[in-house]
């Protein structure tokens, strides 16, 4: 082993290169991707295998000196699939995926060799050491901020909607999303494929590339005591077409012990017929995909391979774990390439695809949106019928979806349940069987699948990805969707280009929802979004009735990069403002609904529709007594922070308006404050941060089954008497 200095500058800050490669004068004279082409000849070339194997190892060197530089990150489950990556690239498909946020450095590694990383002033490997997880660097997990990344990824069991995502929106390229074995215990992985498979029969060519190294991040992972036939059977079983097995242990001729062995151990001779192989493998499963069949690649081979250590002690580098520790010296040096073995493999990575993936993959532009005119809003009269608001809405998105092809909405529970059964009428469920009496057809805009991941997951990925979309869902079971919802809002935030806003409906909040009892109360989704909102841009939203629901969607959809949730009640409930005033609100946060005078000023800031009821019920008894009342409808709470509150600055598409201190005083400012609120008191957290009169909130507190709404308000102390008198002993009266 010997440092040279006179190596491409590229180089800097690789500690270790080979004194000479075997068989390199055979099969490296001349990179595999010949000049003005965009992927090697043919698979079957001995030349394309050799400079696999190379890349394979160009990556493992990457991915373990980068972590070992800050003791800190995960080399081993990239290491075990690394010849799948090499490969993917090698034949010229960067549309790359995971599901696998550990797997993050490796896929740096792969953006590094093909120079995506210059688009952030990472040129050399030192630079991409000193930068590795760092702020504004390459983050522990993927973000969506890195050039020539697709996806961001962390929690398990997410990655297949991006892919899917990606699938439908660009016919004839291949999106590859590589699975990890432990993430594969995950239920959504599967009901994810096999739903959207079902709705989208035609769409084959996302390709799942299953992880198979036996471990997970600190055991054995749950799928390793399975066969290779009860594994191709489980895919199978799963409506896969194409299930293509490649095992390393096929090829070991070094007697490993298990049945998940290190490839970079064999011979050289027999890693060359492993890489030869999967090379061969890895194509015949993207023609598969790419020609119409549901595939799935599976690489079977032990996690670390060629880094470190192996099994699970290979997932994470801890203090100490640096450059300098023997085992990794010996990794690095095993792993090393020569100065011309490192340009050869930089050269390949350039070519393949036509350039760096920063360039070429789908999500570096701005995906065009159709144009959507004149949404047909409705003004229904001020204390006219009592109107649904969900329906209001469903008119408007029947409007989008008839507008815009690629729009898509995702519901779980089922439209009708949340009072827009029109959008079913007007859009069709999205199924196989044709049905006039369940409006439901093949060509469908609404996408039913019974899991609320598989849900936001496909919804959220296609607004990554640059399309319309609405998920809905009641209130009460939204958890089980919002970890990929917030993956995707955070992705947003600092994502390098425009992309419409990930919207949501919920309906069918804990107040509608008492004959079902707490099963179907769950208001603490909320302070969910009350957490989120600091992030700067997320923006929940609360419509008062018909008429306030329809501006509010009409603003979300001319906004970019955002996280916004609309909630409304589903149930005819007054119509108390004008299209315009609720344009005001979404500016000032939220709009006075009722002022009278007296000798003392009570203000009641709601949020929601329905507890608007006995707010305006306990406003006539103070009234009766002389006192005054303002009660303010808070429709976007966003606003109602102070500009210091929230990290506005750091977000891709800025929105630094939030209401100053007299707009404030105009909305809240009285002898006393009482927040109101149907859910989580998180989201009143604005207007107590600023107000500086006596102050109290009303809020949810626990379920209960109850016949009514104003049952399961009285339960949790949201009644007219207990607003008036509360109000009462904040004046001192």
């Amino acid at each position: 082993m010997t440092v040279n200095t006179t190596v491409s500058p590229f180089c800097q800050g690789i500690q270790y290169f080979a004194d000479s490669l075997p068989e390199f004068a055979t099969y490296g004279t001349e990179p595999a991707i010949e000049a003005g082409q965009t992927a090697i000849t043919s698979p079957s070339d001995p030349r394309a295998a050799y400079q696999t194997l190379l890349a394979a190892d160009a990556l493992r060197y990457l991915t373990l000196q980068i972590t070992a530089s800050k003791q800190s990150g995960h080399p081993g489950g990239f290491a075990s699939i690394a010849e799948a990556i090499a490969a993917l690239v090698m034949l010229g498909h960067k549309n790359i995926l995971t599901e696998v946020g550990h797997h993050a450095p490796g896929f740096y590694s792969n953006m590094f060799l093909d120079r995506s990383l210059e688009d952030m002033g990472i040129q050399t490997v030192q630079q991409m050491r000193e930068r590795f997880r760092e702020m504004h660097g390459l983050l522990g997990h993927l973000s969506g901020q890195i050039p020539g990344l697709l996806n961001p990824a962390g929690p398990l069991g997410q990655g297949q909607h991006f892919a899917m995502a990606g699938a439908k929106l660009h016919p004839g390229i291949l999106f590859p999303v590589t699975i990890g074995d432990g993430g594969l215990g995950e239920p959504y992985i599967m009901s994810s494929f096999g739903h959207f498979h079902t709705a989208f029969p035609h769409i084959t060519n996302f390709l799942p590339i299953l992880v198979w190294n036996g471990y997970s991040q600190e055991h054995h992972s749950m799928v390793s005591t399975k066969t290779n036939e009860a594994m191709i059977q489980y895919w199978e079983g799963n409506g896969f077409e194409e299930v293509i097995l490649v095992n390393a242990k096929d090829f070991d001729d070094t007697n490993q012990p298990g049945d998940y062995v290190d490839s970079t151990q064999f011979s050289f001779k027999n890693r060359l017929e492993f890489v030869q192989e999967l090379l061969a493998a890895t194509h015949q499963a993207a023609q598969s995909a790419l020609g119409g069949k549901l595939t799935v690649l599976i690489v079977k081979q032990l996690k670390g391979a060629g880094v470190h250590k192996r099994g699970a002690k290979s997932h994470n580098l801890y203090p100490g774990d640096n450059t300098e520790k023997d085992y990794i010296v010996s990794a690095l040096q095993e792993r090393a390439l020569t100065p011309e073995g490192w340009q050869l493999v930089r050269t390949n990575f350039e070519r393949s695809a036509g350039g760096p993936a920063s360039s070429h993959v789908v999500t570096e532009q701005e995906l065009p949106v159709p144009e959507l005119g004149q949404l047909p809003l409705t003004e229904y009269p001020v204390k006219g019928d009592k109107k649904v608001a969900t329906t209001a809405m469903g008119e408007l998105i029947v409007h989008v979806g008839k507008t815009d092809p690629n729009f898509l909405l995702t519901n779980a529970d089922g439209n009708a349940a949340s009072g827009i059964n029109n959008v079913n009428i007007g859009l069709k469920i999205l199924h196989p069987t044709p049905d006039e009496d369940y409006f439901q057809g093949p060509q469908g805009q609404v996408y039913e699948p019974l899991s609320e991941d598989a849900c936001a997951g496909l919804a959220a990925g296609l607004a990554l990805f640059g399309v319309r979309t609405l998920w809905c869902s009641y209130e009460s079971f939204a958890i089980n969707g919002l970890p990929i919802w917030q993956t995707v809002t955070q992705a947003m935030a600092e994502l390098r280009r425009p992309t419409p806003s990930t919207i949501t409906l919920f309906t069918a909040g804990a107040l509608e929802q008492g004959r079902n009892g707490w099963t179907h109360q769950r208001p603490e989704i909320e302070n969910y979004f009350a957490a989120m909102m600091r992030n700067g841009n997320i923006f929940p939203l609360f419509p008062c009735d018909a008429n306030s629901i329809q501006v509010c969607y009409e603003w979300a959809l001319g906004t970019k990069n955002k996280g916004i949730t609309i909630t409304a009640s589903k149930s005819p409930l007054p119509v108390r403002t004008t299209l315009d005033q609720t344009r005001q609100a979404l500016q000032d946060g939220g709009i006075i609904l009722h002022e009278t005078e007296g000798k003392q000023k009570v203000v009641f800031a709601v949020i929601g529709d329905m507890p608007l009821i006995p707010t305006f019920e306990a406003a006539l008894e103070l009234e009766d007594e002389g006192i005054g009342v303002r009660i303010v409808s808070v429709i976007n709470p966003r606003r109602l922070y102070r500009p210091t509150d929230v990290a506005w600055e750091t977000c891709t598409e800025k929105d630094s308006h939030f209401l100053d201190d007299a707009g404030f005083d105009r909305l809240f400012a009285g002898d006393a404050l009482i927040g109101i609120t149907g859910g989580a008191s998180a989201l009143l957290e604005p207007v107590m941060l600023r107000s500086t009169c006596k102050r109290d909130t009303f809020a949810w507190k626990r379920g209960e089954t109850a016949s009514s709404a104003g049952e399961i308000m009285a339960y949790n102390g949201l009644r007219a008497e207990n607003l008036a008198k509360r109000a009462e002993e904040l004046l001192g009266r």
